[in-house]
């Protein structure tokens, strides 16, 4: 089975501007992700679409293929992911490549762990694999419990169910952290056209020091924190 990891990084950022190459414990934040992939021994290559000549330069540097700058169309700040990667692929296959499976990574993820991405090609590998395993983690927040949704009339009341006194009396839910999205071929193809929840869909938990997502300069000092934390000596 061909797996290959993308990643999409886009120049433009409006929360942190050039986030995805700003200096991150030593080197440019796309680059932990870039490097993550290339030392997975299931993964054949790592490629990364990007807009940016900056990003690219940075990218092929690490390690990465950048076989193109994305259209204008595909780099839009509504444009959705999903059609960004299927480009990609399809750019890939029109070279003459088979690729079975897609780890796409996102870049302002880098503390994620081998471990993690071992656990989702697991799920990805199980006989009732679905068309996607992607990461999540437990927030801490729930719609059973206390996220409460605004009525029209302006009150709020809880999301789902009618209330519940504890938090252990409700239901398992999940936050997608965006870290980790393992797809089968045939999957991502359709889920571009469709929606990612078009097909079956899986999930593995990280924990949730793992799993910090940078979009603003809060969440950059948070993620420095903590990647100090999971690589201090022991």
């Amino acid at each position: 089975m061909t797996t290959i990891a993308t990643i999409c990084a886009r120049g433009g950022s409006k929360g942190l501007p050039g986030k995805n190459i700003l200096p991150f414990a030593g080197q440019p934040l796309i680059v932990h992700s870039i490097r993550f992939a290339l030392q997975h021994p299931a993964i054949s290559a790592v490629y990364v679409s990007t807009d940016d000549a900056d990003i690219a330069r940075i990218a092929r540097e690490a390690g990465a293929i950048v076989p193109y700058l994305r259209p204008a169309e595909l780099a839009r700040d509504d444009t959705p992911k999903l059609p960004v990667i299927e480009h990609l692929v399809a750019h890939l296959e029109a070279q003459g490549q088979h690729i079975a499976r897609i780890v796409d990574l996102q870049p302002t993820s880098p503390l994620r762990i081998p471990a993690d991405l071992d656990g989702c090609l697991a799920r990805a590998d199980a006989p009732d694999a679905p068309g996607l395993v992607l990461s999540v983690f437990d927030s801490g927040f729930n719609p059973y419990f206390n996220l409460v949704e605004e009525q029209p009339d302006g009150r709020v009341s809880i999301s789902k169910g009618g209330g519940l006194g504890a938090r252990q009396s409700a239901p398992k839910v999940w936050a997608l952290n965006g870290s980790i999205y393992v797809w089968r071929r045939d999957a991502l193809a359709h889920a571009a056209q469709h929606g990612l929840w078009s097909v079956p869909v899986a999930a593995h938990a990280m924990p949730p020091q793992r799993s910090v997502d940078i979009d603003t300069a809060d969440d950059f000092s948070l993620a420095e924190w903590q990647f100090s934390r999971l690589h201090a000596p022991t």
